[in-house]
């Protein structure tokens, strides 16, 4: 169902985009910076965990809906615009742009569901998706639904270990 070759040039792609800069990936790194290794690690699941939720929905229409219903996208892109306006705020009321002290720990819970919400509430996964994954699957090969899937969590893997892997490397303990 998932010849060698297009397997090996879809993990190839993957790599290429989960190393490629973006908010998640830098989120994590600063995880381990402030936080380490463990903190990295959780924001990278996170991060995967956001990708996922992306997978679903585009392999069950939801991506779908957003593309075809300017209302829906645009509902999602001012939730994921209010997200980030508060995430801006609360580091304003924070009072501490930029210091050199260390961070206060934060719960592994809200690293958890920072990351989540930072990839889950950005549309654009969600239609590169949608765009990327199904120029691997090939209906001839089996049911359409399971090859997204399949391939989708591959996605989503490899953006939990990239991701995690660029925060623990980036930690100081």
């Amino acid at each position: 169902m998932f010849p060698i070759e297009v397997f090996i040039a879809y993990t190839t792609a993957c790599l290429l985009l989960v190393l490629s800069p973006g908010p998640d990936n830098l989120l994590a790194v600063g995880r381990g910076l402030s936080q380490g290794k463990l903190a990295a690690l959780v924001s990278g699941l996170a991060s995967g965990c956001g990708i996922l939720f992306h997978v679903m929905s585009a392999t069950f229409g939801l991506t779908l809906l957003i593309q075809t219903s300017e209302l829906v996208f645009y509902a999602v892109k001012l939730i994921g615009a209010t997200y980030l306006i508060w995430l801006g705020i609360k580091v304003l009321w924070s009072r501490s742009l930029f210091t050199l002290e260390p961070a206060k720990p934060t719960p592994l819970k809200s690293i958890f569901s920072t990351g989540f919400l930072s990839a889950a509430l950005n549309p654009k996964p969600g239609l590169f998706v949608l765009a990327f994954v199904p120029q691997f699957v090939n209906p001839e090969l089996g049911s359409v639904t399971w090859q997204m899937i399949v391939y989708g969590c591959w996605f989503a893997l490899l953006t939990a270990v990239g991701f995690a892997l660029m925060g623990v490397f980036a930690s100081r303990w």
